[in-house]
């Protein structure tokens, strides 16, 4: 099966929930009027799109239906499509500029982080890559663990310590490796919890200066893992954690077990966070970079029933 079949197969649930909701609005009604727009407001809430963004979209689609003056409401779903896929654009690529490139990858325990590096990293060895693994979720039982079992898996080697060792001298050896061997992307495990915000912080801003100590010149990109199955509670979590530690981009898991994968659109439009991965499925190549129309035309399929692409 190929990327965008399983990317797909696993927004099935979603797409019934959103794509489904949507036609029966417009299908039950013969005008656009504020009936209509309290309607469709109500169902992309209950798509996990969420309060706020569930406005935007609306106050966006008024605005495009004034612009054109249509007055049908079959224009409906062409003009969500649009209006969703602008709302998600930007800054959707992993920045694997520098050399090495440092991605910190957090998150809440649960949520998919070492499954998800395990899966990046086979996902960047086979485009060539370079990877290493840093083990700095020392705290964990067993985080080292399984970390060095997805390590074996994906054929990239790990730097780790022993359980309860300092995360940011993990890190300073797994750079000054990176450095040493040549490699193009390290990827940094890091503990997986938010009870004390300014715990969080201090941490990270420790491993930051590890990884500054030994490439000066590296800004790491720092990657929050969040579990799509939680819908709006995954949205609070980025929320939580952009307030610890600014936050480049999202890796949402476990998209193809939920009809939530409409967070996707409220964590961009509401935090300015850009979805860079998605997983969509248990095995190693299941993890996707995510692409906004590839996404949206398979919410939002055109009047044929296909896909946009």
């Amino acid at each position: 099966m190929g990327l965008f079949a399983k990317l797909k197969a696993g927004l099935q649930k979603t797409r019934d929930t959103l794509s489904g909701g949507v036609n029966r609005v417009v299908n039950s009604f013969t005008k656009i009027d504020e009936d209509f727009f309290e309607e469709l407001e109500e169902t992309l809430i209950m798509s996990d799109l969420g309060v706020q963004t569930a406005e935007d979209v609306c106050d966006k689609l008024r605005a495009q239906i004034k612009r054109t003056g249509a007055t049908d409401t079959s224009v409906i779903t062409g003009m969500l499509r649009e209006i969703i896929a602008q709302m998600l654009t930007g800054s959707n690529e992993l920045d694997l500029s520098n050399s090495p490139a440092v991605i910190l990858v957090i998150g809440v325990n649960g949520a998919g982080k070492t499954t998800t590096i395990g899966k990046l990293a086979a996902n960047l060895k086979a485009d060539g890559k370079k990877v290493l693994i840093a083990a700095a979720d020392t705290f964990r039982a067993a985080a080292i663990e399984q970390l060095a079992e997805w390590a074996s898996r994906a054929d990239v080697d790990i730097v780790k310590h022993a359980e309860g060792a300092d995360p940011a001298a993990v890190v300073y050896d797994a750079c000054t490796a990176a450095k040493a061997r040549g490699v193009d992307v390290v990827l940094v495990d890091t503990a997986g919890r938010l009870h004390n915000k300014k715990h969080l912080m201090e941490e990270l801003k420790k491993i930051a200066r590890s990884v500054g100590k030994v490439l000066p010149d590296i800004t790491p990109e720092t990657l929050l893992v969040l579990d799509a199955t939680t819908g709006q509670n995954a949205v609070n979590q980025a929320k939580l954690f952009s307030e610890a530690t600014p936050i480049t981009g999202i890796a949402l898991t476990k998209l193809d077990g939920t009809a939530k994968g409409g967070i996707i659109v409220s964590i961009k439009n509401e935090l300015g966070i850009p979805v860079k991965l998605v997983g969509v499925g248990e095995k190693i190549g299941d993890l996707q970079m995510f692409v906004p129309s590839d996404y949206v035309s398979i919410l939002f399929p055109d009047e044929g029933g296909g896909e946009v692409l």
